[in-house]
Parts: structure tokens; sequence; C-alpha cells
């Protein structure tokens, strides 16, 4: 009998979307806004405590602080300036982990920080040195052969990420949210993109070129308004292949 092939798919959550509980279930780590862009006790504890109950990854979500952008532009700010934002955010995030007898097991940047942390070194230098300082080492999440992965190299453990909602262009950057095809919106086209990548590790981009992309954590946005209705969908057809979530069977 061939054994099931274990894979992680995570979401953004802890963002008002309202969809939270029902996603939890249907995911396996989930990635939680930490006050820039969105977040605060309230909304990181409950998050927290619904993640622990569907032994769910639970990891930190820092951003640009700027929600009234929602996390989605790029701030002017100095390499200090930055490092100190993303360090408060996540010592914030940890000290809500710990009163919930937890831990961050992972990093996932947000929106215009995500972005531009993957091409710009020292946006990149910035988010490494706040990790490092908080005398933990979670899991990096981060785009494969980014300048964020590159840099993270021997520092923390990485974890590549590909995306099951968002199109690609030929040079594997997310086509722009302005753009009218950026969103998948259909649980089918989901499906063959995400099965793509974990069984071809490629994806087809938006001028239909197959382009290798590694990774090793699949994505689906938590305030995506289809996220899950694809989900459950992505559910039924991993049984026929026997594919299974990877859960935090430990963190309960």
């Amino acid at each position: 009998m061939i054994p099931p092939l274990l894979i992680d798919i995570n979401a953004d959550l802890g963002e008002g979307s309202g969809q939270d509980i029902e996603l939890m279930p249907l995911i396996s780590s989930c990635n939680i806004a930490s006050g820039g862009h969105y977040g605060n006790i309230d909304s990181m504890r409950t998050t927290i405590q619904l993640a622990k109950a569907n032994k769910v990854y639970i990891g930190a979500h820092p951003s640009f602080p700027d929600p009234a952008n929602f996390g989605r532009k790029r701030l002017s700010m100095t390499k200090r300036e930055l490092t100190e934002t993303i360090y408060n955010q996540l010592m914030h995030f940890i000290t809500i982990c710990n009163t919930e007898r937890t831990s961050m097991h992972h990093v996932k940047l947000h929106g215009a920080l995500y972005n531009y942390a993957a091409i710009d070194a020292p946006t990149a230098d910035a988010v490494i040195e706040a990790i490092l300082a908080t005398n933990t080492r979670p899991q990096l999440v981060a785009p494969f052969n980014s300048i964020l992965a590159k840099k993270a190299n021997n520092l923390l453990p990485l974890v590549f990420e590909a995306f099951i909602d968002r199109r690609y262009t030929d040079d594997l950057s997310l086509v722009s949210r302005s753009k009218p095809n950026a969103i998948i919106t259909t649980a089918e086209e989901a499906w063959h993109q995400f099965y793509q990548l974990i069984n071809k590790q490629s994806v087809t981009t938006v001028h239909n070129t197959i382009r290798s992309l590694k990774a090793d954590t699949f994505c689906i946005h938590g305030d995506h308004e289809n996220s899950i209705s694809i989900l459950k969908y992505i559910h039924s057809q991993m049984k026929k292949f026997n594919i299974h979530l990877k859960k935090d069977i430990n963190n309960v």
C-alpha cells in the first residue's frame, strides 16, 4: 500500500474575515495577524485557542505597521525602525502564546512586507534580525529562491511557500492584486494549481508558461470570499489521491 502524502496548507487568519471558525479545520498551519496590519490581544488569543483546538500549527503574521492600508502598501522606514516594529509584533505574539501554553511555530510576513523582503536585501536583513532578537528559532515561511530565503539560510529553518489562490507571472512573482486575473476564484482552478505544485513542483503562469516552483507549504488567503468552498473541494480531491494534512498532534 502506498503511504499517504502529508502536506501543509496554511492560511492567514485573525484578520477579521469572519471565516476563521470554518477555515481552521481545513488547514494545518495558520498565520495570525500580529498587530501591524490587523490584530490585538483578544483577536490573537482567540485565534491561538482556535488553532490549538484544531491541532493547527501556530505562526505569527507581522507586517508593516499600517492598519489603514491593511499592510498592503510599502512604507518608507529605516532598517532600524523596521526591525523594531517587527520585533515588537513578534514579542507581543510570543507573550500571548506563552499565556496560552503554546509556542510560535513559524513566522510568515504579510502583504507588502512579504513581497518586498523577497526582493530587497536590507528589508530581509531587518526581518531576520528581528526574529533572531526574540531568542526563538521559529520556521520562516518564504518564497523559494527569494532574497529573504537566501539571507535566512543557515540562520533559521526555512519553509518554502506557494499559493493556491494567486496567479503567477513568468518570473514567479505574484500577479498584482490590481490586475483582474490576480486571484483564482474557482475551486477547480485552485485544485489544478495546488495539485500541479504538489505533483510536478511547478506552476503554470498567466502566460501559459510552466515554471519550476519548490514549495513545502501551500497558502490560501483567509479573506478570500471563496476560500471555504475552495478548501472543501480540495479536500474532496485529496482523498482520491491519498493526500492528507500534516496536523500538530502535540499542541493540545
